[in-house]
């Protein structure tokens, strides 16, 4: 699935976006591009992978 993340400013808001999806039971082929915001995730429900981002302080919407 594909979602954009907005608030990511710094290869640290990368990090924890990525650790915090990959936190999550099943989760793979976790990809943060910081330049478009745009995050790819496999193995999670979207309501998971949105929770996990917006815990981490971001805004998030499916694409």
């Amino acid at each position: 699935m594909k979602l954009i993340v907005e608030g990511m400013t710094c290869q640290n808001c990368v990090r924890h976006v990525r650790e915090a999806l990959e936190s999550i039971p099943g989760a793979t082929d976790v990809s943060v591009n910081l330049q478009s915001g745009e995050v790819e995730v496999s193995g999670v429900e979207v309501r998971a992978a949105i929770e996990a981002v917006v815990e981490q302080g971001y805004q998030v919407r499916q694409q």
